[in-house]
């Protein structure tokens, strides 16, 4: 019991510690933290995509779809550069499920093609102090495509709202999807809280302590182009980091396509 209480205060220290330093950095950046309860007022203009990327805007380049990547340095500490694939996608994420449009879901997740592949850009950011994985990634699908993609994923809290999945070794999760409000910035928007819950056996853990993995999913549209995210941890995702990377992912896009027509 009392390793128990040692391990809860130790981990609320570290999700204080991780939700005081994004939601700084986020200030920094000019930058607000919406409430996860209700969508969040425009940080950065709705119009702002519009017109930076009009409808006859040309495909980005490589290095414009590289410069439009959100990095490390924007979120701030503990966020670095990725180490590797997290140990839970595999064990977890790689599952089946005798709902097709569930198991459509849980294969986007696992192959990070959330809208369609091959994607335009890809970058995966670890944060080491609470193990959580932050994988981002600009699609290389028009918006017709992309708009699709949206309005099926907005099903997701409907048609997946709880149903079961068989993981690596048989093991069965208990999978459910809720809305995630996300900041209204851009031109379509839709946000996923996807939870995966082992119950552990008497014989496995005599506590019957849960694993869970918790993602937070994000896929937006502005004009012309468009980006999806995952971010994932055991027991919990850091919501801040998803805020703020939705938000710098709307902004980075408008830069870039200010900086291509400067250039021209």
């Amino acid at each position: 019991m009392a390793r128990r209480t040692r391990r809860t205060l130790l981990a609320s220290t570290v999700l204080l510690t991780t939700v005081t330093t994004v939601t700084t950095g986020c200030a920094a950046l000019g930058l607000e933290h919406p409430p996860t309860a209700a969508p969040a007022t425009p940080t950065v203009e709705r119009s702002s995509a519009k017109s930076t990327a009009p409808a006859t805007a040309p495909v980005l380049t490589e290095a414009q779809a590289h410069a439009a990547l959100i990095t490390h340095t924007d979120l701030g500490a503990p966020w670095i550069p990725t180490r590797g694939a997290a140990t839970w996608r595999d064990g977890m994420l790689k599952a089946t499920t005798a709902t097709p449009d569930c198991q459509k879901l849980l294969d986007a997740l696992y192959t990070d093609e959330l809208l369609g592949g091959p994607a335009r850009a890809v970058v995966a950011l670890d944060d080491p102090d609470t193990g959580a994985q932050l994988r981002y990634q600009l699609t290389g699908n028009g918006p017709a495509a992309v708009d699709r993609t949206l309005a099926r994923l907005k099903t997701m809290p409907q048609k997946c709202a709880r149903f079961t999945a068989k993981a690596t070794g048989d093991t069965v999760l208990d999978a459910q999807v809720s809305e995630l409000p996300l900041p209204e910035v851009g031109d379509v928007r839709q946000g996923l809280r996807v939870t995966l819950t082992i119950w552990a056996t008497a014989e496995e853990n005599p506590g019957g302590d849960p694993t869970v993995l918790t993602l937070d999913v994000a896929a937006v549209r502005a004009g012309e182009d468009a980006f999806a995210l995952t971010n994932g941890g055991l027991d919990d995702a850091p919501n801040e980091a998803t805020q703020a990377a939705v938000q710098l992912g709307v902004q980075r896009l408008a830069d870039v396509r200010k900086q291509g027509r400067v250039q021209v």
